[in-house]
């Protein structure tokens, strides 16, 4: 006899039922999150030692250090590489990122004028596969004693702590904060034996943007047609298409603005961009005489610092100036709530500004304090003293670009909700001296987390990843 009573279904397998069909919804989702990303974009802190840094600049190897290739300061004693390019696999996360910059450390002096220390790490690399990670950079030393100069390209320099970290299923933009570094054996050769193999470096910080690659072109029957190039304008004296000037003020300055004793920050504003080392002010107008090699141009944004004991200076209206061969920059002052004016802050040599291929450039170019510079600072600095570099670009054709601005990628923000997939780490503490080890809180990363709650009712799944909240 047939029942009227519906058939039942084991407890155990509705559940099977209920998690298979919560994850064929997922899927979709996840197979697209999971297409391999770009890295395009992005920047690395790392202070590489900073015992050694305090070193290299103290009364002993009484010597310093300078940065290469666009390279930054941030916070007390960390650099900034910018510029990030590779690729990332949310699916097995592997990942990949170099970086722009570099830094030279050179100290102990011999009577001859060189120096007995010389260590140069550029390039940085992030490498991450299989849950391991490395740090590799060129680099190019002077071994102790001998005086031996090597240099190599792209050496694992130290390996990162990744333990409890899971790099997959992140999207952009991908963040790992303090991440613990070890010097590898080749990184000890490397740095010229100042150090051994497992001495603990700085952590490593570093924030990158992702895309997903540009898909397949859809196929077309009809022959291609070529794009219809511009008619390039005629070069008119006088004329200016496109101009930017970098300037970072002065290093010092920042870090003295930044750190313990200025407590403060900088601003920027009216389109002013930040490349770490420097700020550009953009969207330059006015004339340029590429005969004379002339110019005289006003441009777009301003930076303001304020700090601690009433630290307050603004720039704006920046000007430049370039005739027979020497040039000025000047700029609106607002120095502690009183309005300097418009002041020369520094002179700058500009003997070869001619235009190549409708490009006029000049690249790091030393810059000097004037006078009225000097007034501006309070005083801080004398008439005379080297202020950062400066670069000038100046586009006198049509549809010429200016050189690019050095890339930090977007501004990470701290993950603070489980559905954000931002992979992220807690800050950590400083390694213990004693036994090397230190408090750290590893990455995590949350996927329909609200879905897979509901399904816990019908079917329970744990699955323990050693994953803690962040508390930023």
């Amino acid at each position: 006899m047939l029942s009227s009573r519906p058939a039942r279904v084991p407890g155990r397998a509705l559940a099977v039922a209920l998690l298979a069909a919560l994850l064929g919804a997922l899927l979709p989702a996840t197979a697209a999150q999971a297409a391999s990303r770009t890295v395009q974009g992005g920047r690395l802190d790392w202070g590489i030692k900073s015992s050694f840094q305090s070193y290299v600049t103290g009364p002993i190897a009484n010597g310093s250090w300078n940065l290469t290739g666009g390279a930054a300061t941030v916070g007390g004693s960390q650099f900034r590489f910018h510029s990030a390019t590779g690729s990332y696999d949310p699916a097995t996360g592997s990942f990949t990122a170099g970086f722009s910059g570099g830094v030279r450390f050179a100290g102990h002096r011999k009577a001859d004028g060189g120096n007995e220390l010389e260590l140069s790490i550029s390039r940085p690399t992030i490498r991450v596969t299989g849950g391991r990670g490395t740090v590799l950079a060129d680099m190019v030393s002077k071994e102790r004693g001998s005086g031996r100069v090597t240099s190599a390209a792209q050496v694992p320099l130290a390996t990162l702590g990744l333990a409890g970290i899971d790099m997959k299923g992140g999207t952009t933009p991908l963040a790992l904060r303090n991440v613990p570094a070890t010097l590898t054996a080749q990184g000890a050769k490397a740095f010229a034996g100042y150090y051994t193999a497992g001495t603990p470096l700085d952590p490593v910080s570093l924030s990158v943007d992702t895309s997903a690659p540009a898909g397949k072109p859809s196929a077309s029957t009809s022959p291609e047609k070529k794009p219809a190039e511009p008619k390039k304008a005629e070069r008119t004296a006088g004329r200016l298409e496109d101009a930017a000037v970098d300037w970072g003020v002065r290093r010092t300055y920042r870090e003295y603005v930044t750190g313990s004793i200025g407590k403060g920050k900088w601003t920027l504003a009216d389109g002013a961009q930040d490349g770490g080392a420097l700020f550009r002010f953009p969207r330059g107008k006015g004339t340029y005489d590429p005969e004379k090699q002339a110019l005289d141009a006003a441009f777009a944004g301003s930076v303001r610092f304020t700090g601690a004991d009433g630290l307050d200076l603004k720039l704006s209206a920046v000007a430049v100036r370039v005739k027979d061969g020497r040039g000025t920059l000047s700029a609106d002052v607002l120095s502690g709530g009183d309005r300097l004016g418009v002041l020369p802050l520094v002179t700058f040599d500009a003997k070869d500004f001619a235009p190549k291929n409708g490009l006029a450039v000049l690249t790091e170019t030393p810059a000097t304090l004037t006078a009225d510079g000097a007034r501006a600072f309070g005083s801080l600095y004398r008439a005379g003293t080297a202020m950062d570099p400066l670069s000038l670009a100046v586009a006198v054709d049509s549809g010429v670009t200016l050189p690019a601005l050095p890339d930090l990628g977007s501004d990470p923000a701290p993950s603070q909700s489980p559905e954000d997939k931002t992979v992220t780490t807690a800050p950590v503490s400083e390694p213990d001296s004693a036994s090397g080890s230190g408090s750290r809180t590893p990455l995590y990363f949350g996927l329909g987390a609200g879905a897979l709650a509901a399904a816990a009712g019908a079917f329970l799944l744990v699955r323990r990843r050693g994953a803690a909240r962040n508390d930023d």
